[in-house]
């Protein structure tokens, strides 16, 4: 199109679809208060967020800071998100702290977050939140105080709980001659694949491995170019899995630059 049609095009690298989740407990509160002129806005929000998996127990006990937090399971919704994995949402509240009519305004405010996480604004997942405390008033509160202070309160805690980013990760098979295997599992190898099992099949061999989907942009060219265009690929989604330390640090500078300029 840029040379036959003189359309000037941009160019940019496909958005990797990155999820962000947690990796230990933390606690968080947040106030909300706002007095403009008549009534008021208020809502307090006491929560602990920690990663969940599949049929973990709660906890009857945390402890922060050398303090213990006794928790009460009175109602729990299990939530199983659009873009995958879940959130668990405990009622803990006793004594009437947060009246129940105000629980699905928080749950709204910690959904809000979720849809775009603390870390780089991708969708988060796999945590469970436990409300155990807060304050209201009898004049002042709504659910917008409380959607607000549920929102600020988790986006703290998530924060302070050893946050990390998930990247998919592809199944990819690739057809390869022989004479090109090792061009072709060096190549894969600086695209941080795991290698998972090699055979041979009708002259050609068929190399399995693991391989980010961050690293497989130009993998088409590449491996075209290694083999004459003799070999071919296919790839499938596989699943989430931790980014390591130096690709984490590189994609939140990343964001932090692209806030910035917005």
């Amino acid at each position: 199109m840029e040379n036959n049609d003189k359309i000037e095009i941009e160019f940019l690298e496909p958005k990797i679809p990155y999820r962000e989740t947690i990796t230990k407990s933390a606690r968080a509160d947040y106030r909300h208060k706002k007095q403009s002129g008549g009534a008021g806005q208020f809502g307090e929000v006491h929560l602990i967020v920690e990663p969940y998996s599949e049929g973990m127990p709660i906890p009857e006990i945390y402890r922060f800071n050398g303090q213990e937090y006794k928790v009460q399971n009175r109602d729990t919704q299990e939530i199983n998100l659009d873009w995958g994995g879940k959130l668990v949402f405990v009622n803990s509240i006793v004594g009437g702290a947060i009246d129940a009519r105000f629980l699905p305004a928080i749950l709204k405010g910690i959904m809000g977050r979720m849809e775009q996480g603390p870390l780089t604004g991708s969708y988060a997942r796999d945590v469970r939140v436990i409300v155990y405390d807060g304050k209201m008033h009898t004049v002042d509160s709504n659910e917008i105080s409380f959607m607000l202070a549920g929102r600020n309160a988790f986006s703290t805690a998530f924060k302070n709980a050893g946050p990390k980013i998930l990247e998919p990760i592809y199944d990819v098979t690739v057809s390869v001659p022989g004479e090109f295997m090792g061009d072709v599992m060096s190549d894969l190898q600086g695209r941080r694949a795991m290698i998972m099992g090699m055979e041979s099949e009708k002259g050609f061999e068929k190399l399995k491995a693991k391989v980010p989907l961050k690293e497989m942009s130009s993998y088409s060219t590449s491996l075209s170019s290694i083999s004459g265009g003799r070999a071919s690929f296919s790839m499938k989604f596989s699943g989430y899995e931790l980014v390591p330390s130096d690709v984490q640090e590189k994609l939140l500078k990343a964001y932090e630059a692209q806030e910035k300029e917005e």
